[in-house]
């Protein structure tokens, strides 16, 4: 039995508060445990491109906007009289609701503007230092990990990868991509994950995810796809993905570099005859710091479709690649991103239209000024532009063009 010591920490990062990083860098004196509450509010103001919907209603969306997200990241860190370390960390979110069309949201009753919380990530961990950590529950795996190269510490720190975020506010949607590990089509499902200690500057991670449920969504029917309550034929089993990295430093140059696989069997439907093709990604990425100055690059290839989706017959393989650097003055981060992919289109194995591939590009700018460790105020900009010949949803001939720049600020603790 350990002699517990509660401490209530408000220990912080600019970034996720951890969520989905390694352990903590301290561990907690032996025989103590660590329980922490963090959380993040964020505010912005946008600016974005207009929708006209066309047909008998004609309307219009407003081009400003305000909108932002409120995060809680509770678990405890603790560590056993003979140094063996364990936790569980958790993120819970608040969900977006929909807008209340006259503005009344004055009764118990109404929905409108209201959200409820709901748990992103929640696992626990186990290990040493010395011999590695297990993690365990629904978190992220090697995937996401040990991605490197993709730069986004700037603006509201979320660029195209957005929940909540600029992204998440544009009308018509966003650039489609797989270019982001750290999505919650990888993340939000439950696994088991190991971290290696490091090796002469290397290290590697591997996880096993046994289907695409969360961690409290029961039982994967194999035989029969469609009784699964959210299932569709995306779903997969038997997912396996690890990575390895190096880690070194050169005359006052840091660099991380690392690559990996990740494989997965759909799961299918039972409803239809469409054959789904195995889940392969392959990534490469590599971050290198000089001085203030941090460069990134990342690429991704294999057989899947926009956010980790499986291929049906004749759908072409994806490709994405993003490039990205920030530079820091003081307190002042300057930053921005390029990203394109190429992927399956409109064309599949049922419907046979002409649409063959996909293609996107997704830039973001933007800066950040951190007031203190926990408040900072920030500017962002996302320029992305679609094609996919064929499909309706992109806007005429095929492409979309999109715009917005967002100006706010994020409180953390």
């Amino acid at each position: 039995m350990i002699n517990n010591k509660v401490v209530l920490a408000g220990l912080l990062t600019l970034g996720s508060a951890g969520v989905a990083a390694a352990q903590p860098d301290q561990a907690p004196a032996p025989g103590t445990l660590v329980v922490h509450l963090n959380g993040q509010f964020q505010f912005q103001i946008g600016l974005t491109n207009p929708l006209v919907t066309t047909g008998s209603t004609g309307t219009k969306t407003g081009s400003l906007t305000d909108f932002g997200f409120f995060r809680l990241y509770p678990g405890f860190d603790a560590t056993t009289k003979n140094g063996l370390q364990y936790g569980v960390a958790s993120e819970i979110r608040d969900t977006s609701a929909a807008a209340n069309g006259a503005g009344v949201n004055s009764n118990s009753t109404s929905t409108n503007g209201t959200v409820n919380l709901y748990v992103r990530r929640a696992y626990a961990y186990v290990g040493t230092s010395e011999y590695g950590y297990i993690r365990f529950g629904q978190t992220d795996g090697a995937f996401g990990l040990l991605q490197d190269g993709v730069i986004g510490d700037f603006g509201d720190g979320q660029q195209w990868n957005s929940d909540g975020g600029l992204a998440s506010y544009i009308p018509g949607g966003s650039p489609a991509h797989f270019i982001y590990a750290d999505t919650g089509k990888l993340y939000t499902t439950s696994k088991i994950v190991y971290l290696s200690p490091s090796f002469d500057n290397f290290n590697f991670a591997v996880s096993y995810e046994p289907n695409s449920n969360g961690l409290n969504e029961g039982a994967s029917d194999t035989s029969a796809e469609t009784s699964i309550p959210g299932s569709n034929a995306d779903r997969r089993i038997n997912t396996f993905d690890g990575m390895i990295q190096y880690t070194g430093h050169f005359d006052g140059v840091g660099i991380k570099t690392s690559g990996g696989e990740l494989i997965g069997s759909p799961l299918g439907n039972t409803t239809t005859t469409v054959y789904r093709k195995q889940l392969e990604v392959t990534q490469f990425g590599t971050t290198v710091d000089i001085g203030a100055l941090t460069l990134g690059a990342n690429i991704k290839y294999g057989q899947t479709n926009h956010d980790y989706e499986v291929l049906q017959p004749g759908q072409r393989k994806g490709l994405d690649y993003i490039v990205g650097a920030t530079y820091r003055i003081h307190h002042l981060v300057f930053g921005g991103s390029i990203f394109e992919d190429w992927a399956a289109a409109s064309h599949s194995a049922t419907t046979h239209t002409v649409g063959q591939t996909y293609s996107s590009i997704g830039a973001a700018l933007g800066a950040t000024y951190e007031v203190n460790k926990n408040l900072a105020v920030f500017i962002s900009y996302l320029y992305g532009q679609e094609h996919d010949h064929g499909s309706a949803s992109v806007g005429p001939e095929g492409n979309s063009h999109q715009n917005a720049i967002g100006i706010g600020s994020a409180l953390k603790w």
